[in-house]
Formats: structure tokens, C-alpha cells, sequence
């Protein structure tokens, strides 16, 4: 059973219905995996989301257990953005992503791994589009 924490890119990716990101969660899902999503994750997808679409993505949100940012993850997500920021343009959101698996030791799943270049986590890309 691994616990694995979710990127917004593969969500938007489901709620989309992109063939990929939903056997991917399903698969998950069924092998008795842990699907975790940062609050990070939550705000993004409720900022971007369609009156319509608000339903199914609560739903999905719903089914997803929640890394919340407490003080060890903000100053995670501070020494990543200390370390990474100039070398590769991290941004604290991604950061605070990060942070958010590493507190749980999670695998970070997302699309874009070169988004997350520390050393300190697994970064899995579950797919390519």
C-alpha cells in the first residue's frame, strides 16, 4: 500500500475524462493505495472550476484525503523555495506541494516532475498526454 499524493494536472486531467488519469486513480484505488491531495491542489481546482463541473469535482475532492499546511510543512515549502527558486524557478505553490507529500511520505504524482527537483521525494509521472 503506498500513499500517494496527487497533483492538481492529474486531477484536472480526470475531471476531464482523459482515459489515462482516470485508470490510473482507479488502479490505484483498487490495489489498496492511499490518494492523498494538498489543500494546495483543492484551492486551484475551486479557483478554475465551471458552475456545472462543481459538483463531480467536490465529489472527487470528497474522495481524496487532505495534507493540510501546518508549520512544518510552511517551513518545508521555505527551504525548497530557498534552495530551488533561482535554479529552477520554483514557485511556492509547488513548493508547498512538495512539502505537503514529503510530510506525509507520499509519492508525488503529477505531470510535471520538472516542476519538483528535490532530491527528498519520489516524484512519479503516471502517464504522458
Amino acid at each position: 500500500m503506498a500513499h500517494l499524493l496527487i497533483d492538481t494536472d492529474v486531477l484536472i486531467d480526470h475531471l476531464r475524462g482523459l482515459e489515462q488519469a482516470e485508470r490510473f486513480l482507479r488502479e490505484r484505488r483498487e490495489s489498496g493505495d492511499l490518494l492523498y491531495s494538498s489543500v494546495i491542489t483543492h484551492a486551484e481546482l475551486l479557483a478554475g472550476a465551471r458552475p456545472s463541473e462543481e459538483r463531480l469535482l467536490r465529489a472527487l475532492l470528497g474522495s481524496l484525503q487532505v495534507v493540510i499546511i501546518d508549520g512544518a510543512v510552511a517551513e518545508q515549502a521555505g527551504l525548497y523555495c530557498r534552495q530551488y527558486r533561482k535554479s529552477h524557478g520554483l514557485l511556492l505553490p509547488d513548493a508547498l506541494i512538495a512539502a505537503s507529500a514529503k510530510s506525509i511520505d507520499a509519492v508525488l504524482v503529477t505531470l510535471n516532475a520538472k516542476h519538483f527537483p528535490m532530491k527528498d521525494i519520489t516524484v512519479l509521472v503516471p502517464y504522458r498526454r
